[in-house]
């Protein structure tokens, strides 16, 4: 997954994946990847496309919609101004979407499904439909034990009807407006006008009916308001009648005239007092004076003209007369006392009287205005009553609805569903996604090598060369087919593989070289007998060594039974010569491996094996020394301690990189290092198909098929 590395410098290319880190997304990678599996997101984009179509033309049902307009009338002009009964809705956002919600509610729908019939249409009452045969609906039922349910009662159907049709209508109100848009579907364009045109009728109906009911709901409660009203206004008039009837009281002036005459007997009474104790203190003058015998000062105090004469003729000898004349000034001055005292006491007798008869009369005047501010507060209820009464009779029977239709529902020509241009562009772009999704899905889940560069990336060692899937299909016609096409793909592959292992190290070029893998099955030992038959074919003295004495696979390419081989050479038993054999096919020497008892690591552990290939450098150009592979046996990391190169061999698109990373490791455990990696057995067809066509295969005119 190249677009998922790090974006690392170039000094870090050569790290593997553990130190160079990984996690970002290479946005350039990711596109690529994208571009090379454009087949793949075409083909499903196109089966999406052909899916959708099917749908669209074939297996959808066509759904029509009907609209239907109603305004709501917010400022309206009532007949008579009755705003208790007739007042209009107020236009406010809440209003609007109150009667939005009024316009959907079930007991609207209930009487437009009773109205057009529809629980006995199929369309809303799934019952009535023919059976449909499976249905995964019906499956979960019988899952859940509700396959042998009881028939549904009446109620249930309706209510079922009903759900089904709520479903099938939307309301919307047209922004900063007072008009509903009332929305109806149906699989029949006649019904779904109907629909609209019938809810929007019933709507209206609704509103009148609500407020009919509304006013003769209140003409009732008036008329049985009035009665007890005027029973109440009957009790307090006759109320007031008994109180007038049994009481004193003339009226509100007398109790004014009586309070008069009570301030005038408290002026009297002050007044007499006064004079009283004027009287008092002229008796107590006059006693005084008497006391004191002294006639001049007897007629001074008494200021009596006659006692003055009477002093006079007393000085002449006759005092008789005065004294008489004095005990009358002094008797009618006691007189005046008791005269103002009785004064006082029918005074304060009336006054005391007066006043009870004040208290008496203010009493009931207080009750009786009490009875009377009754009395005429029940008459103006009565009569507000009685005025709103004979208000809402008039008003009946001329209600208005606070709303009117604007336009009405047309019978659809075309169905609103399915939107066939929008399902197909929908599936083609959901199927381009799904493409694009399995394509990087496949990326992400990708394990294997199909690029050298990702090769390299993810072991730090160099790709050597990039062979071909040799198209051969027995392995004895594999060096048949490089002899017979030296200009072909796999044979060029070959020599770009000699040239770049043999330039690998100018300063010394190598000379024995091994090859090995991470499994069984890459390809190494076809690697190795087309590189020793390039290198013969330079002219050059080559030895191929089998170093697998396990599986012996030369057998399968040549026709060699019953040889000596390299264990009889090491072992002493045959010479060398005797035991090498020259293939014309390769053009250069064999040397195969026996069945043996020893392990073949111990083998090729031995300072023998070591010196067996040291006098091979003397007799041989090149030696190709084709091993087993790393992760089955120990054999190629001992044998590789002895070899000047070494090619590691990765099958395109089949060995894992976690393999790769345990082979690769496992050598440089023991200080053995790769020269370089061979990426083979690539499928040019396979190439295309994952979108890598431009990394290779681009030069195939270039050679021979």
């Amino acid at each position: 997954m190249q677009f998922m590395k790090d974006i690392t410098p170039a000094s870090d290319a050569t790290r593997p994946p553990s130190e160079a880190g990984e996690g970002e997304i290479n946005l350039g990678e990711l596109l690529r990847t994208l571009w090379r599996g454009k087949l793949w997101i075409a083909l499903a984009a196109g089966i999406a496309f052909v899916l959708g179509g099917y749908y669209a033309f074939v297996m959808a049902t066509p759904i029509y919609r009907a609209h239907s307009v109603v305004m709501l009338e917010s400022r309206k002009e009532q007949v008579l101004d009755m705003e208790s009964v007739m007042s209009g809705l107020s236009g406010d956002q809440a209003t609007i979407n109150t009667e939005v919600e009024v316009i959907r509610a079930r007991g609207l729908i209930e009487k437009l499904v009773k109205q057009l019939d529809l629980v006995n249409d199929p369309e809303f009452n799934y019952r009535l439909r023919p059976d449909e045969g499976f249905s995964l609906g019906g499956l979960i039922g019988a899952v859940l034990g509700r396959g042998e349910a009881s028939a549904p009662r009446e109620r249930e159907i309706l209510d079922s009807v009903i759900d089904e049709v709520r479903n099938r209508i939307s309301v919307s109100n047209v922004r900063q407006s007072y008009v509903f848009r009332i929305t109806a579907e149906s699989e029949d364009p006649e019904m779904a006008a109907a629909l609209a045109n019938t809810l929007a009728d019933l709507y209206i109906l609704d509103q009148i009916e609500v407020k009919f009911a509304a006013t003769e709901k209140a003409t009732q409660w008036l008329s049985a308001r009035v009665g007890e009203l005027q029973a109440d206004l009957e009790d307090a008039q006759a109320a007031v009648k008994e109180f007038n009837a049994g009481t004193d009281l003339i009226s509100p002036e007398a109790l004014a005239a009586l309070n008069r005459q009570l301030k005038e007997s408290r002026d009297r009474l002050r007044a007499t007092q006064d004079s009283r104790a004027a009287a008092a203190a002229r008796v107590a003058e006059l006693e005084a004076a008497q006391a004191t015998g002294d006639p001049e000062t007897m007629a001074e105090v008494a200021r009596d003209a006659t006692l003055t004469r009477l002093l006079r003729m007393m000085e002449e000898g006759d005092r008789t007369a005065f004294d008489a004349r004095f005990r009358q000034v002094l008797e009618r001055a006691e007189l005046d006392v008791t005269r103002a005292e009785n004064q006082i006491a029918a005074l304060e007798g009336s006054i005391t009287t007066q006043e009870k008869q004040i208290a008496e009369q203010s009493a009931d005047l207080v009750t009786l205005q009490q009875f009377e501010r009754e009395a005429e507060a029940s008459r103006l209820i009565y009569e507000s009553f009685l005025n709103r009464l004979k208000e809402t009779s008039i008003q009946q029977g001329i209600q208005q609805a606070d709303s009117r239709v604007l336009s009405q529902a047309v019978i659809p020509l075309s169905p609103s569903e399915p939107r066939k241009m929008v399902i197909l562009a929908l599936s083609l772009i959901l199927g381009a996604l799904a493409g694009a999704a399995l394509v990087l899905a496949r990326e992400f889940a990708q394990n294997t090598f199909r690029l050298a560069e990702d090769l390299e990336a993810r072991t730090g060692y160099p790709v050597l060369g990039q062979i071909p899937a040799i198209p051969a299909r027995r392995r004895r016609n594999v060096l048949k087919y490089l002899s017979e096409k030296p200009t072909s793909a796999a044979a060029e592959a070959i020599r770009n593989l000699r040239t770049s292992v043999l330039l690998s190290d100018l300063d010394h070029p190598p000379q024995i070289i091994m090859s090995t893998s991470s499994v069984p099955g890459e390809g190494k030992t076809t690697q190795s007998l087309a590189l020793a038959q390039n290198l013969s074919g330079m002219g050059k003295n080559v030895l191929l060594i089998e170093g697998d004495m396990r599986r012996r696979i030369f057998a399968e390419y040549f026709d060699i039974t019953d040889r000596k081989g390299m264990m009889s050479v090491l072992s002493g038993d045959a010479p060398f010569d005797s035991a090498v054999v020259h293939e014309p096919t390769l053009g250069a020497d064999l040397l195969v491996a026996e069945r043996t008892k020893a392990n073949a690591a111990d083998v090729f552990s031995s300072d023998r094996f070591s010196d067996f290939l040291k006098g091979l450098r003397e007799r041989y150009d090149y030696i190709i020394i084709d091993t087993p592979p790393v992760l089955a046996v120990p054999d190629a990391r001992v044998i590789g301690q002895l070899v000047d190169a070494i090619l590691y061999t990765v099958k395109w698109d089949s060995t894992s990189q976690r393999q790769v990373r345990e082979g690769l490791r496992s050598l440089e455990g023991v200080n053995v290092r790769v020269s370089g990696l061979v990426l083979g057995q690539i499928s040019a067809r396979g190439m295309k198909r994952y979108g890598y066509g431009d990394s290779y295969g681009a030069y195939n005119s270039y050679y021979d098929n």
